[in-house]
């Protein structure tokens, strides 16, 4: 049978801020955490907006699993790019992303940030997934013991996060191959700041419900003090049963959800769109998320966001069965009885009736029908044209980033041929040599990196050239300060002599983008 994700799930406020900045959804074969930042009006807008995009991938059967995850959570960036331009309030926020889509055999991770993917396997438990934080990076680099890294005053100084402050987000990716009875835990850094490695492991071990797993780390967390949001998602690779392994029902969208779909160009919209996709299958869904989806207020507000996941549900609800070919007598005798006569049967005629065949064509009925359908075959084909029109002239305002002849190069239009017709065409060619890329920034520009427009384009062109010759790492004075996550409380100055903070920032990377 094939594999499927069993799964858990619980976040909480904790004991001193006074919302929830993260997000979590868990199902058959997908699971985020994503941890926000931002402060007072950013934090829960980012986690949320990224939890609900990535919540689509909850499916089987793509062509090429091991891109989906990733490419997914940089369409997220760009969307919570188009936030902060519709809403300047929200600049600066951010959120980790720590995601695992199982596909076949193989479980596909993507990180960013310092939320946290643990594995127990055949006995082994380990930390998947590696801190992007200023400290880590230290230890990574040998320059503190790591021992001496959670009492770091840096601790919370992330490198690399999703938002506003990257247009092309370095991610983490990996494969690995799954296997019935293994078990995960995803969390954000609210419950390692206060847990320790070994006691998840303990209740991965031991706790065989997946539940009591999630809520007994939480308790944990809120009795020790819960200085930030703490959300846990717990899971297990399993054999599906027959109804899970069964293809899925295709939503059926509402009119309201219909409605929501062609929103004005910002605001919110109602969220009955994502509920009605989200019933469709099973999951968990908490945090900042499940709150946004339960009151409607969703942030993923841009039109293009919001189409984009009703064209993927359209798409799946109208696809249908290939039907057998209707017999050429049953096809004239139905059309026949929905125009209001029956064509006469050659066989059983009777000419003294007049109920020869030939008559029976020339019936009123059967010529209003013969003007009827080439007018509205006509309309349909007007219809058409003018829709690929408007398509081709939209594909024209498009941007996107890819390759010529070996060089990084800006096009206009879109990545993609509708037959001979090619959708974009050569704007800029750059002086970045495609061979001068890491292999997975290179794979991503052959595939085509979409822009908002000209000057996002060439964003995403500084920040590969920044890829290609990093500057060398800085290392923060003793005196100097970190400039504190948005919270909902005071800000702290954290210096070497002082206390960790419950607070986190974003410092710029040696790269040259922000983190």
């Amino acid at each position: 049978m094939p594999l499927v994700l069993r799964f858990a799930a619980r976040s909480d406020v904790g004991r001193v801020r006074s919302k929830n900045d993260d997000s979590a959804y868990a199902g058959l074969h997908l699971a985020v955490v994503a941890d926000g930042m931002g402060g007072h009006v950013g934090g829960d807008v980012a986690s949320a907006s990224t939890v609900l995009d990535l919540a689509v991938l909850d499916a089987t059967g793509y062509p090429d699993p091991s891109t989906v995850l990733p490419d997914e959570i940089q369409n997220a960036n760009l969307i919570l790019n188009d936030l902060v331009h519709a809403s300047p309030k929200l600049a600066g926020m951010g959120t980790t992303c720590t995601a695992l889509l199982l596909a076949g055999e193989t479980l596909h991770l993507a990180h960013i940030g310092d939320s946290r993917a643990y594995r127990l396997k055949d006995g082994s438990f380990e930390q998947v997934s590696v801190d992007h934080t200023f400290v880590q990076r230290l230890v990574d680099e040998g320059r503190l013991d790591p021992a001496e890294a959670e009492s770091h005053p840096h601790k919370n100084v992330l490198m690399r996060v999703l938002g506003d402050v990257d247009a092309s987000p370095e991610l983490d990716i990996s494969a690995l191959p799954a296997a019935p009875g293994e078990r995960w835990l995803l969390c954000s850094d609210g419950l390692t700041a206060v847990v320790s490695p070994s006691t998840i492991e303990q209740k991965l071990r031991h706790r065989r419900d997946l539940q009591a797993i999630a809520d007994e780390l939480v308790e944990l967390t809120l009795a020790g003090g819960a200085p930030d949001n703490v959300t846990v998602v717990a899971l297990e690779v399993a054999e599906s049963t027959a109804e899970e392994a069964a293809t899925p029902p295709r939503a059926q969208l509402s009119d309201e959800a219909l409605a929501a779909a062609t929103p004005a160009e910002t605001g919110p919209v109602s969220g009955s769109l994502l509920r009605e996709d989200l019933e469709s299958r099973p999951h968990v869904l908490v945090g900042a998320a499940a709150q946004a989806t339960d009151t409607g207020q969703i942030p993923i507000v841009t039109r293009r966001s919001t189409q984009k996941r009703a064209a993927t549900l359209l798409t799946g609800a109208g696809e249908a069965e290939t039907a057998p070919p209707l017999d050429p007598l049953a096809a004239s005798a139905a059309s026949e009885l929905i125009g209001g006569s029956r064509p006469a049967d050659p066989d059983t005629a009777d000419p003294a009736r007049g109920d020869a065949v030939e008559q029976v064509a020339d019936h009123p009925v059967r010529r209003r029908r013969s003007v009827f359908i080439p007018v509205f075959t006509a309309l349909l084909a007007l219809i058409f044209a003018v829709v690929l029109t408007w398509g081709y002239l939209w594909t024209q305002t498009q941007y996107y980033v890819g390759t010529h002849e070996g060089r990084v190069a800006i096009y206009n239009g879109v990545s993609q041929r509708l037959g001979p017709i090619t959708l974009s065409h050569l704007d800029t060619e750059t002086a970045v040599m495609l061979d001068d890329l890491p292999s997975y920034t290179r794979q991503r520009v052959e595939s085509g990196l979409p822009a908002r427009d000209l000057e996002h384009a060439q964003e995403i062109v500084a920040d590969l050239e920044n890829s290609v010759t990093p500057a060398p790492p800085a290392t923060p004075r003793p005196s100097g300060s970190a400039s504190p996550r948005g919270t909902d409380g005071p800000t702290r100055t954290a210096t070497p002599s002082g206390s960790p903070s419950p607070e986190r920032t974003t410092s710029p990377s040696p790269a040259g983008g922000a983190g």
